[in-house]
C-alpha cells in the first residue's frame, strides 16, 4: 500500500492524536462523519490479546460508535496469544481468525437473505 507521508501523518493525527471520530469532529469531504448513522451492515471487530500497538478495547470501541447496528449483527473477538501483526497474518490468523471472519460473513449474508425473504 503506497501512501504519501502527508496522508499518513494526517490520518495518525486525526485518528490517534485528536480522536476526532469519537468526538464527532472527523470530516470527510467537508461533512462530519457520524458512525451512529451506520445501520444496514454487520460489524465484526478483532483484537489481539498481546497487541502492543492498539490496546485492548480500542477496536471494540467501534461498537459504541456504531450504535444503530443491532446487537445481533455485532461480534467482537479477542485472539488469545497474538500481538498486532498476529491479528492480520500468521498461523493463528489462518487457523483461528479467518474461520471466524468467514463464519461471521456467512451468517451475516444468511441473515440478510432471511430479512429480504421476510420482507417479500
Amino acid at each position: 500500500m503506497d501512501l504519501t507521508a502527508e496522508y499518513y501523518l494526517q490520518t495518525v493525527d486525526t485518528v490517534f492524536v485528536k480522536h476526532a471520530l469519537p468526538k464527532g469532529e472527523m470530516a470527510h469531504r467537508g461533512k462530519l462523519v457520524d458512525p451512529s448513522k451506520v445501520k444496514r451492515v454487520a460489524l465484526m471487530t478483532v483484537e489481539g490479546e498481546k497487541d502492543d500497538i492498539s490496546g485492548l478495547g480500542q477496536t471494540e470501541a467501534t461498537h459504541d460508535l456504531c450504535s444503530s447496528i443491532p446487537n445481533h449483527r455485532r461480534v467482537h473477538y479477542v485472539q488469545k496469544g497474538v500481538g498486532h501483526y498476529g491479528v492480520f497474518n500468521g498461523s493463528r490468523f489462518k487457523s483461528e481468525i479467518v474461520p471466524r471472519i468467514s463464519d461471521f460473513m456467512m451468517s451475516s449474508a444468511d441473515a440478510k437473505a432471511s430479512l429480504a425473504a421476510a420482507a417479500e
